[in-house]
């Protein structure tokens, strides 16, 4: 039989008088088919009217009872469903249509991608090319922009293959979609070669548009900018497309010169009431540091855009008008502007700085419905953790729906920056259990608390876990590599780090500097600045602290001179307590105490602890009792509690044989109930920490550690070792004082790890307090005989102990 494909002109002539066929029969023929067709295109003409108004059910009764349905109807059913999101449906009514052309899979496939199901519209499009359909530019399309939006490169390359095997590649629809796939998946330069090697008409705006945008999306601001000349050059019209992405490029590079001819640009072309444009000068204005131009564009914008007020408020506050940024939000508020959650991060940063009281803006947080916002919650966060509110940035961080890596950071963050490093560990252990995986900026801050514990296995753990996790390292976890391997006293390993970088900067510089200072080496700190300002790097208030505690632990007393001066007559910068602390102790341990105290007189800044700690340790040294005095007594004032200058007092007066002195020192400690932290040293093995103090026997490998003890005790003194009995309790006789300084915590510590590890390894020591004269003498011998490295840790710096010498030159 054949099939007349009929339509209103057909049929018109069928009916007319002088149409050559005509005849009853045919008329006949022709009124039957007629009265089908319209029929047919009634009930299409109702399908699609129904299924275009959202009446779903209503089209589908329709459909289901239609006698004769053509393409047409299906395609129209599959649509209706389709855009009202019942993907389902649609799929079955597809399966049930044996007469399905490229328009019906293409409807379907478009669904799929626009509700982000990227799976079965990939499924779809393979089961579409296996049944022979041929997909449309559209199909392409739509597929392209699920790449694009999911950066899904590895699908989207597949896709490139496909429309260059199938001839798409001189379809202009078909090849912006895929500059643009390749732009949003970060591959910026592919989408470039493509472009360039187009064949046809490059005028198109949309393409140039996609490659500025892209550009700028990629951070490569001043390449959009290239671009954007470029297209200007071709005689190419920019479009209020166009504009918002040169301006976000300008922004990135606060190109602000350029912006502002952008700015005469988009008033030429008749886009300045264009509200995505004015929103996106507000935005490049404020971000470039000229607020007063984007104040200006906001208040000629004729709608309230929340969007360029939150650009404002960003503005203000990224430069320091904390109080603007508020009046704005204020005046939001009283405009009865729909706030969203961009706005309240912003006003949140106000709240750090102390000029709003943090929890009535988490008060409105939870009145407007924005406390389960995530990125509301990440700046709640983040302000309560960076004001020293653990517990409460701790509560938020509880109660949230959804984390993410950004929520995580801020608890961690903050609680490393306000000290309570062991809980930032614990709360990074759950976020990797929670199997989020960290980025940079987690990475750098896990690593400084790594650095402040010298957690030197758990810190080597997550540089591992850095590397295998192929994320870019940044200057930050550079940094902080550097500054934990230095800390820990692993200098190869910061060495290494730092010769790799490729960029540094004057932490990167001061972390070595410190870092050899403390491990005893302080002529390399000093060759370490003279580098760094060789390079044209500006030393800092912490670089100078670094290099005079390096001078003050090396004895160089005309180089600390030197440094100090230079700070403030070159560089300007003002000397602050831990600078002069540094100096009263280099002047101090070189026995210079009335050069010490000429420049404790003449300080610009009020001594703090610091600075009479490092006095009253001098005075210890060198027996000078009456400046001890002092020293101790401002103590006494500034932290009542510690209990160090009693002790310190007390010892003197017991070394100047003032036994009622000392005495009584005593007494006023026990009267004020302030109690001397026990000295203990502790010591890692396969995973385990061991902790000893003096005389400790509760370890079970005691037996072993007390025989190891005598043994070595027996051999330093063969080698020469002569117990230091200063070090000793002076209540006790001779034998006593010699078997108290043998159970010395660090002793046990050394002993353990002689036990516990292979011949020739490194043993590796942690003491809170400073190491006794007497262990320091002991270990150096240790170190010879039993042919191992020792480095020791106490509450000031690394020893290094190496064939019976330490890296500290015994000057410590």
């Amino acid at each position: 039989m054949v099939m007349l494909k009929l339509d209103s002109k057909f049929v018109a002539c069928s009916f007319n008088p002088c149409y050559p066929f005509r005849s009853m029969f045919f008329l006949r023929f022709v009124h039957s088919i007629t009265n089908s067709y319209q029929s047919i295109l009634h009930s299409n003409q109702l399908l699609n009217g129904l299924s275009k108004s959202g009446q779903i059910d209503v089209a589908r009764n329709l459909f289901d009872k239609m006698t004769k349905r053509d393409e047409y109807s299906w395609n129209t059913m599959i649509s209706g469903y389709v855009n009202a999101g019942r993907l389902v449906e649609a799929r079955e009514l597809l399966n049930g249509f044996s007469s399905r052309s490229s328009i019906t899979w293409s409807s379907l496939i478009s669904g799929y991608c626009r509700f982000g199901c990227e799976d079965e519209a990939f499924g779809l499009f393979r089961s579409m090319r296996l049944e022979g359909q041929k997909p449309s530019q559209y199909t392409l399309g739509s597929i392209l922009r699920v790449c694009s939006a999911l950066c899904l490169i590895q699908n989207g390359k597949m896709i490139h293959g496909y429309v260059v095997k199938n001839g798409f590649e001189s379809n202009v629809y078909v090849v912006t979609g895929l500059v643009d796939m390749y732009a949003k998946c970060r591959h910026v330069s592919e989408a470039e070669i493509l472009f360039k090697g187009l064949a046809f008409d490059k005028g198109n705006h949309v393409l140039w548009t996609t490659m500025v945008t892209g550009y700028a999306q990629n951070g490569d601001g001043l390449k959009a900018i290239e671009f954007f000349c470029y297209m200007h050059a071709e005689g190419v019209e920019s479009n209020q497309f166009t504009f918002p992405s040169i301006l976000t490029a300008c922004s990135a590079v606060s190109a602000l010169c350029f912006g502002e001819q952008v700015h005469g640009c988009i008033l030429r072309n008749g886009f300045g009431c264009n509200v995505y444009v004015q929103s996106a000068l507000v935005d490049m204005y404020a971000k470039c540091g000229h607020l007063t131009s984007a104040k200006r564009v906001l208040e000629n914008m004729d709608d309230d855009d929340v969007v360029s007020w939150n650009s404002m408020i960003v503005g203000c506050v990224r430069h320091g008008f904390e109080e603007e940024a508020l009046l704005l939000f204020k005046k939001m508020h009283a405009r009865n502007m729909k706030i969203d959650d961009y706005t309240f991060p912003s006003v949140l940063n106000c709240c750090i700085i102390g000029i709003i009281d943090a929890k009535s803006v988490h008060c409105l947080v939870i009145k407007t419905g924005f406390e389960n916002y995530k990125l509301v919650s990440n700046a709640i966060v983040d302000m309560y953790a960076k004001t020293g509110e653990l517990n409460c940035a701790y509560a938020v961080f509880e109660k949230m729906p959804e984390k993410d890596v950004i929520s995580w950071t801020s608890l961690v963050t903050g609680y490393a920056q306000n000290g309570s490093h062991e809980k930032s560990l614990k709360i990074f252990r759950d976020m990797r259990i929670a199997w989020v995986n960290p980025d940079q900026f987690i990475v750098a801050s896990i690593l400084s608390a790594c650095a402040e514990l010298t957690l030197l296995v758990f810190g080597k753990q997550v540089h591992s876990d850095f590397i295998k996790s192929g994320l870019r390292s940044s200057l930050s976890v550079d940094n902080s590599l550097v500054t934990m391997y230095a800390k820990c006293g692993c200098l190869d390993d910061a060495d290494a780090i730092f010769v790799s970088m490729h960029v540094r900067d004057v932490i990167t510089w001061t972390a070595l500097i410190v870092g050899y200072a403390q491990n005893g080496k302080g002529r390399h700190s000093l060759r370490f600045y003279d580098a760094m300002v060789s390079c044209g790097t500006k030393p800092d208030f912490i670089t100078f602290i670094g290099l005079l505690f390096a001078c003050s632990h090396a004895g160089l007393v005309d180089e600390g001179r030197a440094y100090f001066q230079q700070m403030k007559e070159i560089y300007g910068i003002k000397p602050g307590p831990e600078h002069y602390a540094c100096m009263i102790d280099l002047f101090g341990r070189s026995g210079k105490l009335n050069e010490a105290e000429e420049i404790l007189n003449q300080m610009e800044v009020k001594p703090d602890a610091t600075v009479w700690k490092a006095l009253l340790a001098a005075c210890r040294v060198h027996g000078n009792l009456e400046l001890g005095e002092r020293a101790a007594t401002n103590l006494f004032q500034l932290e009542p509690m510690n209990a160090m200058p009693y002790v310190m007092l007390s010892n003197m007066y017991s070394a100047a044989r003032k036994w009622d002195a000392a005495a009584k020192i005593r007494r006023l400690m026990k009267s004020k109930g302030i109690v001397k932290e026990p000295g203990c040293s502790w010591i890692e093995m396969n995973s385990k920490v061991h902790t000893f103090s003096s005389e400790d026997r509760g370890h079970p490998r005691e037996a072993e550690i007390y025989s190891k003890i005598d043994e070595i005790i027996v051999r330093i003194k063969e080698a020469g070792y002569v117990p230091d009995m200063n070090f000793s309790l002076h209540d006790m006789d001779k034998e006593g004082m010699e078997v108290g300084l043998a159970y010395h915590s660090e002793k046990l510590a050394v002993a353990f790890g002689l036990l516990a590890s292979p011949p020739g390894a490194s043993i590796r020591i942690f003491k809170n307090l400073r190491v006794c004269g007497d262990c320091h003498s002991a270990m150096k011998y240790i170190s010879g005989i039993f042919a191992r490295h020792i480095i020791l840790r106490d509450s000031n710096c690394f020893h290094h102990f190496r064939e019976g010498k330490c890296s500290c030159g015994d000057y410590w």
